[in-house]
């Protein structure tokens, strides 16, 4: 469906949520007096395929030794539970502030949380083996030569996708794609219309590039050329500010995708600098330096109770809760002062980058350890340099195999039916390209030692 954006009203929350509950592809479905439609979202996401296979992608490290440390899946459950604090807070809030949201269009304070929570489990879903290294391999791939001749057919558009590999694309994919010849119902997970909003965190093409430091929403592209028309829908249906220009089609966010990036980033700076410490990359002292930096002070820290605690992870247990408490109630503090600029798309900032001063100075350290302490460790690096060897090696194959089935049949009997052809050369691409982005790095590590004969299955 085409919607005409400039007949958009003026932006508010109830124009945003009129919608709202919409199911794509699926009016019809019924009603759980048990669950919200958002509770619903959730509870379909936790089910899926594609969530189960996190528990086996890199979150800090490839493949850790410690059962404490977090893959892609605990991250997203603990970035799930802080979204839904911060949904919470801010939809009392909100819905106190405009009561018509609750009487005409039946939203409950309570939704904005489990809206929140819903999307926060499936932000990383779309991520590929070996995290960030993997999009830069993928990446890396359709830029070489050796796929010039899969890609030559392909608009300039298309390319991009390919070329600028972004696992935002890839999960917006997985939760709103049904493959041709796997069912007859369309919509993927069939979510409601504002899940998939407040999960696409980069609501935009991938030309042009565009890339603005100064608006988050801009940073990154977040819908392949596969999924744009089903997104337009999404888009239109929800009233989203269009910035679009004659070169290609963008949004400003759904408002509640600040509190799903607050949530990530959030629990990814201060858990994955806990992970440090429990692999032995950050020493104690550094950590709890850094950590009281955040916390002392705060009325929910107890010197007395702290000091009493003898063991140095349950000192860091302390001190970790308290620091995501107090970020998550400054940033949704930040988020309901502000909201009518995130409503009307003036405000296009993180949250955390608007926290205060000293909170920002706080987290910025940790930033710098964790970067210079854990994701530079020659542990990661080695990883990293093996995912530019895996990923491209089977892209080579599989993708070759899709294309050019008679001439690579074993190859192609490899690939699942639902990756199999396609209906143009993009189609096949990039199917088997999310083959290849959808495996755990423990099945591409595998299927790559498999395949070139470095190790047999059964030997």
């Amino acid at each position: 469906m085409k919607y005409n954006y400039s007949s958009i009203p003026q932006q508010s929350w109830l124009n945003y949520f009129k919608n709202a509950k919409e199911r794509l592809f699926d009016n019809k479905h019924g009603k759980d007096k048990n669950r919200s439609v958002f509770q619903r979202d959730y509870d379909r996401i936790v089910f899926s395929s594609a969530f189960r296979r996190l528990q086996n992608k890199t979150q800090v490290l490839p493949f850790p030794k410690s059962d404490y440390v977090r893959n892609r899946l605990t991250h997203s459950l603990e970035t799930a539970s802080v979204g839904r604090s911060l949904g919470n807070i801010a939809g009392y809030e909100i819905v106190k502030k405009y009561p018509e949201l609750e009487k005409d269009a039946g939203v409950h304070p309570t939704d904005f949380g489990h809206l929140v929570s819903a999307a926060c489990l499936a932000h990383d879903i779309g991520n590929p083996p070996f995290g960030h290294s993997g999009e830069a391999a993928i990446s890396q791939y359709f830029n070489s030569e050796a796929a010039q001749d899969y890609i030559k057919n392909l608009t300039d558009k298309q390319k991009a996708d390919l070329q600028n590999f972004e696992g935002n694309a890839s999960g917006f994919r997985i939760i709103a794609h049904t493959p041709e010849n796997q069912s007859q119902i369309e919509g993927g997970l069939r979510l409601t219309l504002a899940t998939y909003a407040t999960f696409a965190k980069y609501p935009k093409e991938s030309l042009p590039g565009r890339k603005n430091e100064k608006q988050a929403s801009l940073k990154k592209f977040g819908i392949y050329q596969a999924e744009m028309e089903i997104f337009e829908e999404i888009a239109g249906k929800l009233n989203m500010i269009p910035q679009h220009t004659d070169e290609g089609k963008a949004w400003k966010r759904f408002p509640l995708t600040f509190l799903v990036e607050a949530a990530d980033d959030i629990c990814y700076h201060i858990i994955d600098f806990e992970d440090g410490f429990h692999i032995g990359y950050i020493p104690f002292e550094t950590i709890e330096k850094r950590f009281l930096n955040l916390t002392a002070g705060t009325e929910h820290f107890k010197k007395n109770r702290y000091d009493k605690i003898l063991a140095e992870d349950e000192k860091i247990n302390y001190l970790r809760s308290i620091a995501i408490n107090r970020l998550v109630n400054e940033a949704a503090r930040i988020f309901t002062v502000n909201e009518e600029g995130f409503v009307d798309g003036s405000l296009d900032t993180p949250l955390l980058d608007l926290m205060p001063k000293d909170l920002r100075s706080g987290l910025n350290a940790i930033i710098d350890e964790s970067i210079d302490k854990i994701y530079r460790s020659e542990t990661v690096l080695k990883i990293e340099l093996a995912g530019l060897k895996v990923l491209p090696d089977l892209l080579q194959k599989f993708v070759g195999a899709n294309l050019y089935p008679k001439a690579h049949k074993q190859l192609y009997k490899l690939l699942p039916q639902v990756y199999r052809n396609g209906a143009t050369d993009y189609d096949k691409i990039l199917n088997a390209t999310m083959f290849i982005s959808n495996m755990t790095d423990r099945q591409a590590v595998e299927l790559y030692r498999h395949i070139n004969g470095v190790e047999l299955p059964g030997y």
